[in-house]
């Protein structure tokens, strides 16, 4: 019973000067709210947009083009649809795609990387020269070939993205297990004999996330950005679904006249990007010993 409290103190502890680190960065905090608004507007949507039906077939040509209002915050579209509706209804596909590109890039990423970085030797040679290959393509091209070869699609999209940035985590999670499993811990967990997917799973995985998450947070970011260009290409989400870069791409042809139908919806994407980006540096800020110290 001793131990437990002592054990949970700690933690208490560790939390209490983490929370600590966390309130002495304004822009850390700034982010979170950002990032905790966008996905209260993606789960709520339905009940705090003023035309609902906007974002799925809504139709009114009266409302056709209007200029921001109290009756439409951020104007209307050519269809004469809500597009503050629009843009808090894209919320919710946004942030699908940056999550569902991150946790695909960080299955493949991850096992790869733990398993170049631990057992070397030719394993690792091979599984860096097939990263290598990918990294070699622009951070864009890779991903605009897949999509197009998969067909437009905005679920081709998030794979194609995925597929394109799983290299980078190989790389990141490699380089601290190059670190890691030279620790005295881990020879002493090989000395007396615990299993290679023991040590991996129990004593290095653990101490090699604090930067994939830092990583992955910032990715989020920009998985919603990447995403929301191909859609603006032509080989991401198609119609009806309610994207914030199919909402630019659909009113190109009249934003120079109509400037709320592009400016908003861009808006949501810069907010969103700069959101993960400064909860990303917050949590290297916490997260990293060498920079908090």
């Amino acid at each position: 019973m001793t131990a437990w409290r002592q054990k949970n103190s700690g933690d208490r502890g560790q939390l209490h000067y983490l929370w600590h680190l966390a309130r002495r960065n304004p822009l850390f905090i700034t982010g979170v709210a950002v990032v905790a608004a966008l996905v209260i507007a993606a789960l709520f949507a339905p009940y705090i947009t003023p035309y609902p039906q906007d974002a799925l077939h809504g139709i009114n040509f009266a409302e056709k083009l209007k200029p921001p209002s109290l009756r439409h915050l951020f104007g209307a579209d050519a269809l004469g649809r809500d597009i503050f509706t629009r843009v808090v209804f894209g919320a919710r596909m946004s942030l699908k795609i940056g999550l569902t590109v991150i946790l695909l890039s960080l299955a493949i990423g991850v096992p790869l990387g733990l398993i170049a970085g631990f057992f070397g030797g030719k394993t690792d040679e091979i599984i860096m020269r097939l990263t290598d290959m990918f990294l070699a393509f622009p951070p864009i091209l890779l991903p605009l070939a897949i999509a197009a070869a998969l067909g437009a699609s905005i679920i081709n999209a998030m794979i194609a993205i995925a597929i394109s940035w799983f290299p980078w985590y190989v790389r990141l999670i490699r380089a601290q297990v190059l670190t890691v499993k030279e620790e005295l811990y881990v020879e002493s967990a090989r000395s007396i004999g615990v299993s290679r997917p023991l040590i991996i799973c129990r004593h290095i995985l653990p101490n090699v996330l604090s930067p994939v998450i830092i990583q992955a947070s910032m990715d989020m970011g920009y998985a919603i950005l990447l995403a929301a260009s191909l859609s603006f290409i032509g080989v991401g989400a198609k119609p009806p679904t309610v994207e914030w870069g199919l909402m630019i791409t659909s009113a190109r042809a009249y934003f120079l006249d109509y400037w709320w139908t592009v400016t908003f919806p861009g808006l949501a994407i810069f907010v969103s990007v700069l959101a993960f980006n400064l909860v990303g540096d917050g949590l290297r800020d916490i997260l990293d010993p060498k920079i908090r110290d």
